[in-house]
């Protein structure tokens, strides 16, 4: 079983690369990770710790591959007895839902009763052409928070 499973939420591809970029960086420190951007509640459920790497959409919304694992989670309600969990949201800050998948993200993880080891990362496009180096620098930051 992988130490760290990272969901992805993506449009365009972005946050799946930064995602599969945190997999290779981590994995390089001996980390077992999985990416996983199709996922089931049981994903959530039976994962050892949980980074969430998403971009939003439309109106502040959640990317589509991750909707529906978002809905189930709100239906079913699994507590995750501080599982500890991380966010990651990109987004364009001259949009007003900036970040808004991320944020709704980690405000339902912590419904969840999960840990955040450390405030949302918001990763703005505006400043950054390269997201994947904002995150993984991040991330090494947390690293030992959220995988022990």
């Amino acid at each position: 079983m992988p130490e760290l499973t990272i969901f992805a939420g993506s449009v365009y591809g972005n946050a799946q690369h930064v995602a599969e970029q945190v997999q290779e960086e981590l994995e390089g420190q001996g980390v077992k990770c999985e990416v996983l951007s199709d996922p089931q509640v049981s994903d959530f459920t039976d994962a050892t710790a949980i980074l969430v790497v998403t971009s939003t959409t439309g109106q502040g919304d959640i990317p589509p591959n991750l909707e529906f694992v978002f809905a189930d989670l709100k239906d079913a309600f699994p507590l995750l007895n501080q599982k500890p969990f991380a966010v990651a949201a990109l987004g364009d800050s001259s949009y007003d839902t900036f970040c808004g998948g991320g944020r709704q993200f980690h405000e339902l993880l912590l419904e969840l009763q999960g840990n955040a080891v450390a405030d949302m990362l918001e990763v703005d496009a505006i400043e950054t052409l390269e997201p994947e180096k904002d995150v993984l620098e991040w991330v090494n930051t947390i690293k030992d928070k959220l995988v022990g």
